[in-house]
C-alpha cells in the first residue's frame, strides 16, 4: 500500500515507477524488460521479434491510497495460462514467460531479494509499522 497523498496525486506516474521497479529487477537477472505503449505490464522480447508478457501490474486506489498487485513470474507452469489473452490484446498473439522459461535459474528467493533492493531504489527504504 502507498498513501499517494504523501507521494503526490498522480497514479500515472506511480504505476510508470512499479515499472521501473519491475524492470530494474529483470535487468538484475540479465533480462530486458520493457514497457508497451496500449499495454499494462512489462514485456520482453525475443530473438525472433515476438513479445511475451513477464510481468502484470493492477492498481485499485481508495482515497488515494493505494491497493496493488505485480506479479513477476518467476516459474509458474505457463500451462495455466493457456486460456489468458495478455492485456485483453487479441488481435495479435502474445505469450507470457517466465525468468525459468527464459532459462535462468532463478528462484522465488532470488527474485525476493531483487524486488527488494530494486524496490528501495525506487521507492526508498521500506518502513514496519
Amino acid at each position: 500500500m502507498a498513501d499517494l497523498r504523501q507521494r503526490g496525486q498522480d497514479l500515472r506516474a506511480y504505476v510508470a515507477e512499479l515499472e521501473d521497479w519491475i524492470i530494474r529487477t529483470l535487468n538484475h537477472f540479465g533480462v530486458k524488460g520493457e514497457k508497451r505503449e496500449g499495454r499494462v505490464g512489462i514485456w520482453v522480447a525475443g530473438s525472433d521479434g515476438h513479445e511475451d508478457k513477464i510481468a502484470a501490474i493492477g492498481v485499485r486506489l481508495r482515497r488515494w491510497v493505494t491497493f496493488h498487485g505485480v506479479s513477476l513470474n518467476v516459474a509458474p507452469d505457463l500451462s495455466h495460462f493457456s486460456g489468458i489473452v495478455p492485456c485483453g490484446i487479441s488481435e495479435q498473439t502474445f505469450g507470457v514467460t517466465s525468468l525459468v522459461d527464459l532459462g535462468l535459474p532463478v528462484t522465488m528467493a532470488d527474485a525476493d531479494i531483487a524486488l527488494k533492493r530494486n524496490f528501495e531504489r525506487i521507492f526508498g527504504s521500506v518502513q514496519t509499522v
